[in-house]
């Protein structure tokens, strides 16, 4: 058999392997959830959210609606807001961002929000200030409930992915979360996804940690 042809069917074959056992990544910019008490003090009493694209997650979206984000240092313009509204209000920005803003910001989960720094959030000539909320979001793993045998892995646990982009690396504390509601995709921020050389479609592969 010629080598060419049998080089070809060896990477297929090595290429079919890594997306049935990979997860795609998506990367997400700064964006905020709000709460209703917020969103009628930067909208107006009974403000509806406008809906303008559905996410990867069951349920979630993306917003019409702009805000902008207000720190010590600087400001932070044009941030989506994610529907639906929130019991609390959560703004997630990068690293690179939190600078921007003049800010130090903890890497937490979401909706763990204890002991995390306020932000002024603006729309117009309204503005509310969160008490606390600002958080560069753990990097982690939607897994969809029946997905998570295939991928070996529990709600809670930590691992890591390697990543397979332009700028191949290994991601640790990669929190996973599972739920029947979701779907399976990793997430990470855009400094990370600069980091790995993210472009959409980028896959990784679940490593167990040994540790």
């Amino acid at each position: 058999m010629d080598n060419e042809l049998v080089a070809s069917i060896i990477n297929e074959v090595v290429k079919r392997v890594q997306e049935e056992s990979c997860i795609e990544i998506e990367a997400s910019g700064k964006h905020v959830h709000l709460d209703r008490a917020t969103i009628d003090g930067l909208f107006g009493e009974g403000y509806q959210l406008t809906k303008a694209r559905d996410l990867s997650q069951p349920g979630q979206y993306a917003c019409k609606e702009r805000v902008t984000l207000i720190g010590p240092k600087g400001t932070l313009h044009n941030v989506v807001v994610l529907g639906p509204e929130r019991k609390e209000s959560q703004v997630e920005v990068s690293q690179t961002d939190a600078v921007v803003l003049g800010v130090q910001v903890p890497v937490s989960e979401s909706g763990k929000l204890e002991g995390t720094p306020g932000i002024i959030i603006a729309s117009g000539s309204s503005m509310i200030r969160l008490k606390r909320g600002l958080i560069a979001a753990q990097r982690h793993i939607h897994v969809k409930a029946a997905d998570a045998e295939k991928y070996n892995v529990t709600n809670g646990e930590i691992v890591q992915v390697k990543v397979y982009g332009k700028r191949p690396l290994i991601f640790d504390d990669v929190l996973v979360r599972v739920s029947a509601n979701y779907e399976t995709y990793m997430h990470i921020d855009y400094d990370e996804a600069n980091a790995c050389g993210f472009v959409k479609g980028t896959k990784g592969k679940i490593v167990k940690k040994s540790i």
